[in-house]
């Protein structure tokens, strides 16, 4: 008799916190109960989620970003079923795959001053790909990137990575990686001047805090870049494959990177996928000998089952016309949350493109409010943005995240699916929330106090 995952989800389910508790990341545990996170849920479709009790959910996290054509959809799980059912020969190894040649043909279509294409599993393995593919197309070591950047958790992405939440405890990292503020050109080119780095690696719109690049940096950036040998590497891991509204956000600045890095959402939510898209110049310095054919590669990296979900992805994003409907939903988001920074205090700016949102709060104006944020900023900064993601999820059963540690930022990233009744949702969701956050004392505020007697606690065991 074959393995039935359906019963055996069925029949474990109600275990999933004791079990990852037991063998898996207790924290993580900790932090869902904690928060009120630990719903359960049971089946994914499109961009909703279910819990146990059949509970509808409006799911604006997206597996940070993977599902952004939806969970489990139909065509993407049918195009997986043909391959599992067609005795391909995957992964020969000494061969090549035909439907990693036809994939690099399409994706390259949608970005034609490219050249070449390097599969790999994830986006982290992207970023250290590209990381090795400048310092052997340029001869030099040193890499820059930007404050608050994200890049990944391996270590070259580490490396890189502009936030000391991640990186603490886990030194010494890559040496000759240099920080430069975001957004800041007389840094960046105080870096480059040296004639010493290899490339500079950004994300038009960085994923913590959903902060966007200046209109003329990106630009500038790539000026900078070229006067002084730099290669360009943008991370469109998060913002790529119609995010923003356009295929690549980069498209927004009108300009033409060295190497393109993508992953996330080009797996379907299925089977993990990543590539590098680069210039043939920088592809024939690393693979420049029949005996170097594979100096760098990755195991799985061009399975079928991969290869055919990021073909089955990049279809429905255009058939379905997603790009467009994120263009178009993510603009009267935006303009509703730039409305309610007329009417709330709280509410400080929004900012994104697409469907890449993220709303920031910061300290009100008025006494008895500033007291109550102090007292959450004291206790742990960033905090308060919890009391608006909890209600959203409690009340409203909109799933949201704050936008990184102790930032004042939500940030919304939802599937390129969603709906104007979704939009409905979110609109009314979030007025709900906010206004109440407004009212002290209030339930927002109630619950504001239990989390910062939590971060007491917490403090005091550690």
């Amino acid at each position: 008799m074959s393995l039935s995952i359906t019963d055996l989800f069925a029949e474990r389910e109600a275990e999933r916190y004791s079990l990852h508790t037991r063998y898996l990341n207790e924290q993580m545990v900790r932090v869902l109960k904690t928060i009120g996170f630990d719903k359960g849920y049971r089946r994914g479709a499109g961009q909703y989620l279910y819990d146990r009790h059949g509970e509808q959910y409006l799911d604006l996290l997206s597996g940070w970003g993977v599902f952004a054509i939806g969970r489990n959809h139909p065509k993407v799980r049918d195009t997986l079923k043909q391959v599992l059912d067609s005795d391909f020969p995957n992964l020969v190894q000494m061969d090549v795959s035909t439907l990693a040649g036809v994939l690099a043909e399409r994706l390259l279509r949608r970005v034609p001053y490219l050249d070449k294409v390097f599969f790999a599993n994830s986006g982290t393995e992207t970023v250290e790909a590209s990381l090795k593919f400048a310092r052997a197309a340029t001869g030099r070591t040193g890499i820059v990137f930007c404050s608050h950047a994200f890049h990944g958790l391996s270590y070259g992405s580490l490396s890189v990575n502009g936030d000391d939440v991640f990186r603490s405890g886990f030194g010494p990292l890559l040496p000759e990686c240099t920080e430069t503020p975001f957004n800041d050109l007389d840094a960046l080119e105080r870096a480059l001047a040296s004639k010493s780095i290899a490339a500079f690696i950004v994300e038009p719109i960085q994923g913590k805090g959903v902060i966007v690049a200046d209109d003329g940096y990106l630009r500038g950036a790539l000026a900078l870049c070229r006067k002084f040998g730099t290669l360009f590497i943008a991370d469109e891991i998060q913002t790529g494959l119609g995010r923003t509204g356009r295929f690549l956000a980069v498209e927004h600045w009108d300009i033409e990177p060295d190497m393109v890095l993508i992953a996330k959402s080009l797996s379907g939510g299925h089977v993990p996928v990543g590539a590098v898209l680069l210039r043939k110049r920088i592809f024939d310095k690393v693979f420049d000998r029949m005996d170097r054919a594979v100096v760098h590669g990755s195991t799985f990296a061009k399975n079928d089952l991969a290869m055919a979900a990021g073909l089955a992805t990049l279809d429905v994003i255009e058939t379905e016309r997603l790009m467009e409907n994120a263009a178009r939903t993510g603009a009267r988001l935006l303009g509703a949350f730039a409305r309610m920074t007329q009417r709330h205090e709280l509410v400080k700016a929004v900012h994104g493109k697409g469907l890449m949102i993220g709303l920031e709060f910061g300290a009100p104006r008025s006494l008895t409010l500033r007291a109550s944020w102090n007292l959450l900023e004291t206790a742990s900064s960033g905090l308060f943005c919890q009391l608006i993601v909890i209600p959203l999820l409690k009340e409203h059963r909109v799933l949201t995240q704050v936008a990184g540690h102790g930032i004042h930022t939500i940030k919304l990233l939802p599937p390129l699916t969603i709906s104007d009744a979704d939009c409905d949702w979110i609109e009314r969701a979030f007025e709900a929330v906010v206004s109440d956050a407004h009212r002290v004392p209030g339930a927002v505020w109630t619950l504001g106090k239990t989390l910062v007697e939590n971060a007491v606690r917490a403090r005091a065991a550690g």
